[in-house]
């Protein structure tokens, strides 16, 4: 019950910087950075902790996304899947990085530089670039799983094999 109050709490607040910003619908955002999480009690700014849902979840699919351009410290499994990728899906993936790469720089500038219209312009322009980079990495996703027998098996051996 105390769960929903807070939820419904935080909508409501969500709201009024929704439509004097603009920004996108609070189910959209939610189902793509889990904003719920946000305890709306514990912030006078919304908005910034917002972007930090956003700065995490693209700090995370970065990377993943360096860990497949550039595998040398990276765990076994990582070896198994750039296997299993073609030139055209390492292109994809260095557009994606170039993407993730300029946001983390707009991240910092956003961080260093508060305004609450300058988070607003972020959260709209990255949710764009969110669907996008979505696609592209489904796309990679897609490739890894129909060759993951194959590719995994041949790395299975390993040194020992």
């Amino acid at each position: 019950m105390e769960k929903e109050k807070s939820l419904e709490k935080l909508k409501e607040k969500y709201l009024e910087i929704q439509k004097r910003f603009g920004l996108p619908d609070f189910d959209e955002l939610n189902r793509e950075f889990q904003i719920e999480k946000i305890d709306s009690d514990e912030t006078d700014y919304l908005i910034r902790e917002i972007r930090k849902f956003f700065a995490e979840k693209f700090s995370n699919y970065m990377r993943f996304v360096e860990a497949l351009l550039n595998p040398s410290n990276s765990p076994l499994f990582v070896f198994s899947i750039v296997k299993s990728l073609n030139s055209d899906d390492k292109t994809i993936l260095q557009e994606v990085y170039k993407k993730l790469a300029k946001i983390e720089v707009d991240l910092i500038e956003v961080d260093l530089d508060f305004s609450e219209e300058k988070e607003a312009e972020f959260i709209k322009e990255n949710y764009k670039v969110w669907k996008e980079i979505k696609k592209d990495l489904l796309k990679i996703i897609e490739v890894v799983k129909k060759n993951w027998d194959n590719k995994f098996e041949d790395s299975a051996k390993g040194y020992f094999g």
